[in-house]
């Protein structure tokens, strides 16, 4: 065995030591041709040894030796341990050089150092790597197996696996992601690493997920339905949160990958009410000092997630919805607490600050709220007024100041309500003298010596005015004390006062910055607002002051306030409602071409989009800028520029005749207008009647309806008590008829005495049965005449009337129907009208046009006048319906009143029925007990069929006497 070993590593008593590359090629021999598998772990360990010295040999010789290992000694994991080692050292790009490699081999037994020799160390290419990592991956099936491998529990297999896979994502992530996308379980495998009781092997989980997350959505919504977000806020929790440590930050940061610019993921986050699991990592305590670099860095990540589900380039419906979470949740409110505590390190407080920003733009409810927080002071102040203060005060930092013009511009994004609440505090009716406002602290940075300031107030001042007609003419009414013994003049005079001061101060560098803020803020506040247009205009200085510095040829940071300058003038010239002579649109237009001339008036409207800051601020709405000299454009004044330019342009090449042109076509348009209301108003009172008169007749309808339901259930009613009666009185019959057979039987032993008295009983009681039954007779002719007045009540003449009406009613119904045809065909013919209308304002009217028009509408009031007369024939009709309805519906009330005397009277016949029965079954019994007696007495009694029998004989023996 010893000469063997020596043999393979060249070993020599005496001689020259082997190179490198020549031990690595015995030591490669030696894996490939070795049966006992002690000898080729020693080997790959040897190899494991050299690999980081000798990468490039490795690298090149062992590679596939390597892989044989990993997929032939399986049920040894000390050897793949080995062999993954190896291979992580060939393939990743850590730069951890050795001195010296030492190997140790076996020699009889024995372990025996070897020194190798470094004369051929150098240093590796960067892309060595890269070169091993692309040619491992050639084969997919290498990757399959390294996830196969993973699924090993031992400790020395699974751990240099997860690291050899990060370290091939690291070098070729693509390539990678899609070979572990399309492996069956690929990413069910690692996301089992998180569940690792072993924590440097979820930790080193953790990375490899990072890796494998980055840009491929695919594999992102994978990993977050294997349930990711679940198991990385558990081991938030575990680690302590944002006091936690390098394992949190990992955490955060994978669910950074799975969120940002993943809307399903995003929407499974919150579904999964996971947003509710974010607020206790911003409980901080009252004791804020002491923050370790970890905290700060752990809260900058997760304030950067809460960000992440509510950012302006997500869809404006996720967004609110993730926006009213938070509030329901408490978890803005945790924010705004951390936003008015003190000893909270400034990189912190100003990503707060932007977070509470994108958390309540746009959202009524979180605006609201916000308006109402209060900082801890005494007297308490708004929040809003604390952070105002901060931005307008240059000795806070710059990205301070900056967050905090965006946590206003947010505030007042879409929110009509804050921005009249921060006009307010700048009219002179609600201005206290006792406190700080959000308005005098804007109008103090507006003017204060800090060009910052002023460009970061002129802008939160236009934002209060952005989209809102209302508040631009009530910031008119603003005046200001500029000094003593001076009469107080508007905010809008004292900006363009400002503007043109003059050389000594609105030429100096810096300056250009306060120039830039209130151009925007007064080319803000005058678009589409023809009165701020006209105080404007009403300055006799203005105009001059615009053109000359138009005009002027200036150098290349002035450029941009020609071009702003040349925007306000052509701003005047579009929204301009030409009620002051001397600068009406075509006096402007002349002073222009004059002064100017249009085509270097355009040019200079055009410096302002070419402008390198201009693209960079239109990209999104945070303002952020890499120092404050850049800080030039707004993002909202970017879409004012945008939507401007063009018609501006237009405007200022019309001729005199295309603007008189123009203005005679929205004369004649603003005529078809008033038309066009006219019959909008005839049609809506139409339409009004129509709808009045269909609810009308369904009511009819209805009414209808519910008696003709009435009277028929009376009508069963009725049949039903007449049935009941017929079986009474066959019931009663049946009941008398065997009585009276059944007393035939029994009279014995009766007294002559009593014999008598009882056949005298017996004839009144005979009598008596005879009265009762005419009784029952008289009865049933009332039953039988109630019946009658019954079926008289539902007679086909009533039946009749009914159908009539109902008739009436659908014709009605037909005729409303046309009405709404021919009011349709009125709304399209207007439609039509106003089409060629707009098609007029582009194109010359012409006189053919116009006597069409004309045509058109007479034919239109000639129809209006038919559809007039025809509405009052309707109402007359519907006049008569309602009597007839009326008619009608008083004769059901009478039918009502006879139904009711009906039943009233077919009770009271049941009731003296009911007596009737009673008595004839007393007198029964009584004619019963008598004919028992008489029998007991030895009498023969006849039955009522005996009698019945006898009297009918007599009957045919007087007939036949007659014949």
């Amino acid at each position: 065995m010893s000469s063997f070993i020596k043999g393979v590593i060249g070993w020599q008593a005496a001689g020259p030591q082997p190179t490198g590359a020549e031990t690595i090629q015995r030591l490669c021999d030696r894996v490939a041709s070795s049966t006992l598998l002690e000898d080729r772990r020693d080997a790959v360990r040897a190899l494991k040894s050299l690999s980081k010295k000798y990468r490039m040999e490795v690298g090149t010789q062992a590679m596939e030796h390597l892989v044989n290992i990993l997929q032939t000694d399986r049920s040894d994991s000390e050897i793949l341990g080995y062999a993954l080692d190896t291979l992580y050292n060939i393939i990743s790009n850590d730069e951890e050089e050795e001195q010296d490699a030492v190997i140790s081999l076996p020699v009889s037994g024995k372990s025996k150092n070897v020194s190798m020799p470094d004369e051929n160390a150098q240093k590796q290419p960067d892309d060595v790597g890269a070169q091993f990592t692309e040619k491992f991956i050639q084969d997919p099936e290498h990757i399959t197996l390294l996830l196969t491998l993973l699924e090993e529990f031992d400790f020395h297999v699974r751990w240099p696996g997860v690291k050899l896979l990060t370290a091939l994502l690291k070098s070729q992530g693509v390539t990678l992601q899609g070979i572990i996308l399309v492996s069956p379980m690929g990413v069910s495998r690692l996301m089992d690493l998180l569940a690792d009781s072993r924590e440097v092997i979820r930790n080193d989980g953790l990375l490899l997920l990072q890796q494998l997350t980055k840009g491929n959505a695919a594999i992102q919504k994978i990993v977050a339905f294997e349930n990711a977000f679940e198991r990385l806020l558990d081991i938030i929790t575990e680690e302590g949160s944002s006091d936690g440590g390098i394992v949190v930050e990992d955490c955060l940061l994978l669910l950074l990958n799975l969120l940002k610019n993943n809307s399903s993921n995003q929407n499974f986050f919150k579904e999964g009410s996971y947003i509710q699991r974010m607020k206790p990592w911003f409980e901080v305590g009252d004791d804020n000092s002491g923050w370790s670099a970890q905290k700060v860095t752990n809260l900058h990540l997760m304030l950067q997630l809460v960000r992440v589900m509510v950012s302006p380039v997500n869809s404006p419906g996720a967004t609110a919805s993730c926006q009213k979470c938070m509030y329901q949740c408490g978890l803005l409110q945790q924010l705004c607490t951390i936003l008015m505590a003190t000893g909270v390190p400034a990189d912190i407080l100003t990503e707060t600050i932007n977070t509470v920003s994108e958390v309540i733009r746009g959202s009524q409810i979180n605006q609201d709220y916000f308006a109402s927080v209060n900082a801890p002071s005494n007297p308490p102040r708004p929040a809003i007024v604390v952070l105002l203060m901060s931005m307008v005060n240059e000795r806070q930092p710059f990205v301070l100041r900056c967050a905090v013009l965006y946590c206003f511009q947010c505030f007042l994004y879409k929110n009509q309500k804050g921005q009249g609440e921060i006009v307010a505090t700048l009219l002179p009716s609600t201005i206290d003298a006792n406190s700080i406002s959000a308005g005098q602290l804007l109008c103090g940075g507006l003017f204060s010596a800090d060009s910052l300031s002023n460009w970061c107030a002129a802008v939160a001042l236009a934002h209060a005015l952005q989209d809102n007609l209302t508040q631009k003419e009530q910031l008119l009414r603003v005046q200001l004390a500029t000094s003593l013994g001076k009469p107080p003049v508007s905010l809008l005079q004292q900006c363009t006062n400002i503007l043109s001061q003059g050389d000594k101060i609105v030429r100096r560098g810096s300056k250009v910055q306060t120039r830039v803020g209130l151009l925007m803020l007064l080319c803000t506040w005058i678009s589409n607002c023809p009165i701020a247009v006209t105080h404007f205009l009403h300055n006799q200085d203005n105009v001059p002051f615009l053109t000359a510095q138009i005009s002027e040829n200036l150098g290349e940071d002035e450029r941009l306030v020609q071009g702003l300058c040349a925007l306000l003038l052509g701003i005047c010239i579009y929204y301009n409602d030409n009620s002051l002579e001397n600068y009406t649109k075509e006096k402007l237009k002349q002073l222009i071409e004059k002064r100017i001339g249009k085509e270097n008036f355009v040019e200079k409207l055009g410096f302002i989009t070419k402008h390198e800051l201009y693209s960079r601020a239109a990209l999104k709405p945070q303002p952020v800028f890499p120092s404050p000299e850049q800080m030039l454009f707004d993002h909202e004044f970017t879409k004012l520029v945008k939507e401007l330019e063009g018609v501006i342009t237009k405007t200022i090449h019309k001729s005199s005749e295309e603007d008189q042109k123009e203005e005679e076509v929205k004369k004649t348009l603003e005529n078809h207008d008033n038309i066009v209301t006219q019959y909008k108003d005839l049609i809506r009172e139409q339409d009004t009647q129509i709808q009045e008169l269909k609810e009308k007749v369904e009511s009819m309808t209805t009414q209808n309806e519910q008696m003709t339901t009435t009277v028929t259930q009376q009508l069963s009613q009725i049949q039903q008590h007449k049935d009941q009666y017929n079986i009474l009185k066959l019931r009663l019959g049946k009941e008398s008829q065997s009585n009276n057979q059944g007393d035939a039987a029994q009279v014995n032993g009766l007294q002559t005495e009593e014999l008598s008295q009882l056949r005298e009983e017996l004839e009144e009681l005979h009598k008596q049965h005879t009265l009762l039954q005419t009784q029952l007779t008289d009865k049933d002719a009332q039953i039988n005449t109630l019946k009658s007045a019954a079926q008289t009540a539902e007679s086909p003449a009533a039946g009749s009337d009914n159908t009539e009406l109902v008739q009436e009613l659908e014709a009605l119904k037909s005729q409303v129907q046309s009405q709404l045809a021919e009011i349709s065909q009125l709304k399209t013919e207007r439609q039509e009208m106003l089409r060629k209308a707009e098609a007029g304002s582009s194109d010359t009217v012409s006189a053919s046009d116009s006597s069409i028009d004309a045509t058109k509408m007479a034919e239109l009031e000639k129809r209006l006048a038919v559809q007039t007369s025809e509405t009052e024939r309707l109402k007359e009709g519907r006049a008569e319906l309602e009597q007839q309805l009326a008619s009608a519906t008083s004769t059901v009330a009478i039918l009502q009143n006879e139904k009711a005397k009906l039943q009233t009277e077919v009770q009271e016949s049941k009731k003296e029925q009911d007596d009737l029965l009673m008595l004839l079954a007393d007198q029964d019994q009584k004619i019963y007990s008598l004919k028992q007696r008489l029998k007991d007495l030895g009498e023969t009694v006849e039955d009522d069929d005996d009698i019945d029998t006898r009297d009918q004989t007599t009957d045919d023996d007087e007939d036949e006497d007659e014949d």
